[in-house]
């Protein structure tokens, strides 16, 4: 599912392709039922606009301009955003919404699953705050992530990808983030001493920044990641042991029982 990393890579698509170019149609596309997109009348706010500027906020993806409307995206379990070229490029399968601009470039909104989403926004600020999204985990500052944490009276695994707390990370930079600093992904948040969460704080940044240097490559990133061996029974990079699989909070959590207690 795509977290922090993923949403950033695909912002800077939008970022590198889609700025500063009059948009002439926003239109929906095939099998949209199950899927939130914008009705007529927000799609008709995009009409002559530009997009002249991108944001990220956790997973949540914004291109707008400083007088709005913003678009909102979601990716979902398996969503993206694509620009391309219609005069040499084919459409992307399962576009569910299509920005064409001024030429040839266009931006697919691709989301073959059902959890994606878009909207037309006024600003990124005010969709946030609506949602109820806490600070983005690349933006919060060491000492309120311990008291976002630390104070949590349930399994760390479960703090760390519960958005209104920390926007951001989900299910695999958890997992990753846990294993790294040797935690249990049930162990108790509020059972944490400072100095564990000190050290979970720099691991996420650091985590987090690396997969975003790499555009959200997981092929470019170290071998002795979870990430690159995340199975039932696979083995321990890090020590003689075998990757486990247990469920916390209503999520799969993957772990080492030797090296994580």
């Amino acid at each position: 599912m795509p977290e922090l990393p993923e949403a950033e890579a695909n912002r800077r698509r939008i970022e590198d392709k889609c700025l500063n170019r009059t948009i002439e149609e926003a239109v929906p596309g095939g099998d949209v039922t199950y899927i939130e997109l914008p009705g007529n009348n927000e799609r008709g706010r995009l009409v002559g606009r530009q997009f002249t500027e991108t944001y990220r906020h956790g997973k949540l993806i914004f291109a707008g301009s400083k007088t709005g409307p913003w678009i909102c995206v979601h990716l979902g379990m398996t969503g993206s955003l694509i620009p391309f070229d219609e005069e040499k490029d084919e459409q992307p399968g399962a576009t569910k919404f299509l920005i064409r601009f001024e030429g040839q470039r266009a931006l697919a909104f691709r989301c073959p699953r059902k959890l994606g989403w878009l909207r037309v926004v006024d600003t990124p600020e005010a969709e946030i705050e609506r949602i109820g999204f806490g600070p983005d985990a690349m933006a919060i500052g060491e000492d309120d992530f311990i008291d976002v944490i630390g104070s949590t009276n349930g399994a760390v695994k479960s703090a760390l990808i519960e958005q209104k707390k920390i926007a951001g990370v989900g299910n695999l930079w958890s997992d990753e983030i846990l294993f790294e600093i040797g935690v249990m992904p049930d162990q108790k948040a509020n059972d944490l001493d400072e100095n564990i969460l000190r050290k979970m704080y720099a691991v996420m940044q650091d985590k987090l920044q690396t997969v975003m240097d790499t555009d959200a490559d997981y092929s470019q990133l170290p071998d002795d990641w979870l990430v690159r061996h995340r199975k039932t029974g696979a083995k321990c990079r890090r020590c003689d042991g075998t990757i486990m699989k247990k469920t916390v909070g209503g999520r799969s959590a993957y772990y080492c029982a030797d090296h994580q207690s």
